[in-house]
């Protein structure tokens, strides 16, 4: 459990994906089971599903990120 946190705490964005990846497929399969999707359409889904979970993660941690100072350097 130890590792677990660890890499949480080293690498948020990553951890923030994975747990957001996961909750969104699981989501995806539990509401498509009656549809009757082909297997590889339900592949294309959690694959397009993963996809939208990173630039879910990407765009909230925008709001994280410091301001770059456009002054601070050597000019």
């Amino acid at each position: 459990m130890e590792h677990i946190s660890d890499f949480v705490k080293r690498h948020p964005r990553i951890s923030s994906w994975i747990f957001l990846a996961v909750g969104m497929v699981i989501i995806l399969l539990w509401s498509a089971k009656d549809v009757g999707l082909l297997p590889g359409q339900l592949l294309a889904l959690a694959i397009a599903t993963v996809l939208v979970a990173g630039l879910s993660v990407w765009i909230i941690y925008w709001e994280t990120e410091p301001p770059v100072d456009k002054n601070a350097g050597g000019n």
